[in-house]
C-alpha cells in the first residue's frame, strides 16, 4: 500500500511539474510572438489542422496568444473564412508577411525570426514547450 501511495505522489508531482514547465517555457516566446504581430506576420490556419497545432505548440499557450492568427474554417472559434478566401489560402498553416510573401507548413521559429527580423530568446532560454 505504501508503494502505491508513493507512486501516486510521484505521478501527481511529475504531472504538475511538466504542466508548470510547459507554461513557463511558453512565456519565453511572448516577446517574439508580439514582435511577429507588430511586423504584420499573420498565421492562417484551421482548428482541426494537426500542423497548425504543432506550430502553435512551438510558441506555448501564452506566446501563441500574441500571434496574429486567422481561423479559416467557418466552424472554428472567431472564424474569418472570407479573409482566408481573399488571401487565397490553400493549405494550413500559411504565414503571410508584411511584404506579401508567404510560407506554408510548419515553419521553425528561427525561420520566422529571420523573415521578420524578430529576435528569438537567447539560446539558453529556448526549450521545446511541448
Amino acid at each position: 500500500m505504501e508503494k502505491i501511495k508513493t507512486l501516486a505522489f510521484v505521478v501527481i508531482a511529475a504531472a504538475f511539474l511538466l504542466s508548470s514547465c510547459s507554461d513557463s517555457l511558453g512565456d519565453r516566446y511572448v516577446g517574439f510572438a508580439q514582435c511577429l504581430s507588430d511586423k504584420s506576420a499573420v498565421m492562417y490556419g484551421a482548428y482541426w489542422c494537426p500542423h497548425c497545432a504543432n506550430q502553435k505548440k512551438l510558441f506555448g499557450a501564452e506566446g501563441f496568444s500574441r500571434v496574429s492568427y486567422v481561423e479559416c474554417d467557418a466552424r472554428g472559434a472567431d472564424a474569418k473564412p472570407e479573409i482566408c478566401a481573399q488571401k487565397d489560402i490553400k493549405g494550413y498553416p500559411t504565414w503571410i508577411f508584411a511584404d506579401g510573401t508567404r510560407l506554408s507548413g510548419e515553419i521553425p521559429l528561427a525561420t520566422l525570426g529571420e523573415k521578420t527580423k524578430c529576435a528569438l530568446p537567447a539560446a539558453s532560454e529556448q526549450k521545446n514547450p511541448a
